[in-house]
């Protein structure tokens, strides 16, 4: 990533868009520190307005991270999911399967990606980067953010942008031509949207289940670490007692031989 990095940045300097791009484009667990360096490269030249920009761009979740390296890394399968994409909104229902296929193909390269760069490959997270690809398939591009560089996951399309409610529109059959074709669109977009929903909800519940477990084991390891503060609390109070008794104890000892050597002096 550094090789690149100096392919944008000439003489220190570097564009606001190279530096978003080198910003997102960099590994998962280096996003805070990247965007620290690109942020004081950019305030170094001078450019104050898009350092201080770089320095609230949001670090995006470990899914639309693997969504953005697709961007990077498998364009050509991006860019053809967005193109089978196209056809399905246009009422083209034999580009359906192909969509599917497109979208397989490119979460299984997601989990490459994902487990090449240290990160887990969970079914949550590879369920959360097939919504969000066919998000962007439905829209046709990244907007708004700029393409390879999102910094959220993106909701599932909707019957519109999937194109099945409009298809219907598109064609000039006579409508009785045209009823039962419309039906079963409209039951493929029903189908669709419910699966896509349905992985939403188990992705969530995921999630939630993982933030209740880790919860927990924060709980349980704040709990551990107080009791273990309060026992070592006992101890320095217990060796403070004894310091104070030996203290003391030299003390009368110093007094004493004090008294005796007074006591031999004056034989």
């Amino acid at each position: 990533m550094e090789a690149r990095l100096d392919a944008a940045i000439v003489g220190g300097v570097a564009a606001y868009d190279d530096a978003v791009t080198a910003l997102y484009r960099a590994p998962f667990a280096d996003f805070v520190a990247e965007r620290k360096r690109l942020a004081a490269e950019l305030k170094a030249t001078g450019d104050k307005d898009g350092s201080a920009r770089l320095a609230k761009l949001a670090r995006p979740p470990v899914s639309a991270w693997a969504v953005n390296q697709l961007w990077w890394e498998a364009r050509d399968d991006f860019e053809q999911l967005i193109a089978v994409a196209a056809r399905v909104k246009s009422g083209d229902r034999d580009a359906s399967k192909a969509h599917r296929t497109q979208l397989t193909k490119l979460r299984d390269q997601a989990a490459e990606l994902l487990r090449g760069a240290g990160n887990a490959a969970a079914e949550a997270t590879l369920r959360r980067v097939t919504t969000t690809l066919s998000a962007i398939a439905a829209q046709g591009d990244f907007g708004p953010d700029a393409p390879g560089a999102l910094s959220a996951d993106r909701d599932p399309p909707g019957f519109e942008a999937l194109g099945f409610a409009g298809a219907p529109a598109r064609v000039s059959p006579p409508p009785a031509a045209e009823k039962s074709p419309s039906a079963a669109e409209a039951r493929h977009a029903e189908a669709e949207q419910r699966r896509l929903e349905a992985e939403r909800r188990r992705a969530e519940e995921e999630e939630r289940k993982r933030r209740l477990a880790e919860r927990e084991r924060l709980s349980g390891a704040i709990r551990d670490a107080r009791a273990q503060e309060k026992s070592q609390q006992r101890e320095q109070s217990r060796l403070q007692r004894e310091l104070e008794d030996a203290e003391q104890s030299l003390k009368e000892t110093q007094a004493l031989l004090e008294r005796l050597e007074q006591e031999l002096a004056s034989l």
